[in-house]
């Protein structure tokens, strides 16, 4: 589908972002949903207009270019009031749809699990119950129910808007099904003696990558915004022969749709159990650090503790897009501070080091323990191997006697085998 991308710079919403680069990321976003991008601008306004959002001026000469082009979508990286889609619409004879509308679509697009498109399909009726003024310009239309009884009957609006609220109610139940699912697998996790290191990032940062490489799996990693959107958990084994769980997430964006935010809490929360956080930055952008602020100010809303802020690594990934003389600046920097790591995921480069901080920074206090074993308790002796915490053995008549270094989490667990 042809279409037109347009970034409205408003004066009084301008954000700390350069408007080249926004509409740089909305023409990624269109990518991302296979649309064919014929034209791009941005425009300055200094407010918008209640109606039309912008300017006769503007409206005219985009329609030329519409005409002209044979464009069939404008998308609009913005918010768009509702009347404001539906007068534009008409003024242009082609589809309009803003930032929010397109983040959905992708979602929609790529959601996979039953949670993922339950979320999607929450957020897009919620997004779509604000939208009925476009559907229903005819408010006076009646429907049902007779004059002398209840008034004057029943609006089309109203009714499209109860049968919205009716699937929202029952898109909700569904998910505090898949909810329950997810925190008894949770609650199951908690009872293995492996820390859960979570992978949060703004989009297209390469986590997916970082992921792949790490644990050998093949989740779809791809140069474009929301390749992944469904989390994947995979096991780990550090340099110290212990394990972690590592999970990878759906990307963050700069305003992230609210409806989002709020049917993806439920996969987030994945993050909230998560022993060590992985900020995976794309260092190589040109808004790097307004990038890393969004993801700060989302992980805030989400109810990331201080406590998990203060332990969390960034890796500043993606060195192999820089020249070798900032690359190496990079590098120097991420030495001097032991909460940055350099990598290129890629090519490897400097995976290694964040594996051994992983493993330093989700390493319990270790204790040594002597162990008395009999030799029936074949099972406990291979756990405690499998474990990698002994530290010697001596067989007796009776059985086993063991010296173990282990954690606390292991030594509880060792209990209930």
């Amino acid at each position: 589908m042809r279409c037109l991308v347009l970034h409205p710079d408003i004066a009084p919403l301008r954000k700390r972002r350069l408007p080249e680069n926004a509409l740089a990321e909305a023409i990624s976003l269109a990518v991302a949903l296979d649309l064919e991008v014929v034209a791009q601008h941005v425009i300055k306004l200094p407010k918008a207009h209640a109606g039309l959002l912008f300017g006769k001026g503007k409206i005219d000469s985009i329609a030329t270019e519409i005409e002209n082009e044979e464009i069939e979508l404008v998308l609009i990286d913005g918010p768009v009031s509702p009347i404001q889609q539906r007068n534009l619409e008409r003024r242009w004879s082609v589809k309009v749809l803003d930032r929010t509308g397109l983040i959905l679509e992708i979602f929609g697009d790529r959601a996979a699990t039953r949670e993922g498109v339950l979320q999607v399909d929450l957020a897009a009726l919620a997004y779509q119950r604000t939208r009925l003024v476009r559907s229903w310009t005819h408010l006076e239309r009646q429907r049902g129910g007779l004059s002398f009884v209840g008034g004057a009957g029943e609006t089309q609006i109203e009714s499209d808007r109860r049968a919205i609220d009716d699937a929202i109610i029952r898109l909700k139940r569904q998910l505090q099904k898949v909810t329950k699912t997810r925190a008894l697998h949770r609650a199951a996790r908690k009872k293995i003696p492996f820390p859960i290191v979570a992978l949060v990032g703004y989009t297209n940062a390469g986590k997916s990558t970082i992921f792949n490489k790490l644990t050998g799996a093949e989740v779809l990693a791809k140069d474009m915004l929301f390749a992944t959107l469904d989390p994947t958990m995979r096991q780990v084994r550090l340099p110290s022969g212990r394990e972690i769980i590592l999970s990878d997430t759906v990307g963050f964006i700069s305003e992230l749709p609210t409806q989002l935010v709020a049917a993806f809490r439920a996969t987030l929360e994945e993050v909230l159990d998560a022993d060590l956080i992985l900020h995976v930055r794309d260092i190589t952008h040109p808004e790097t650090e307004q990038q890393a602020q969004d993801v700060d100010d989302i992980l805030t809303e989400l109810g990331v503790s201080t406590t998990a802020g203060e332990t969390m690594i960034e890796v500043w990934n993606k060195l192999d897009l820089a020249p070798d003389e900032t690359a190496q600046t990079l590098r120097n920097i991420a030495e001097r501070d032991d909460k940055i790591y350099a990598t290129s995921a890629m090519s490897g480069d400097g995976l290694g080091p964040l594996l051994e901080a992983i493993d330093k920074a989700v390493r319990d206090p270790a204790f040594s323990q002597t162990l008395r074993l009999d030799f029936a308790d074949g099972r406990r002796r291979a756990w405690l191997f499998d474990q990698n915490v002994v530290t010697s053995e001596v067989q007796h008549e009776a059985g086993y006697e063991l010296l173990v270094n282990w954690s606390r989490k292991q030594a509880n667990l060792y209990k209930s085998l």
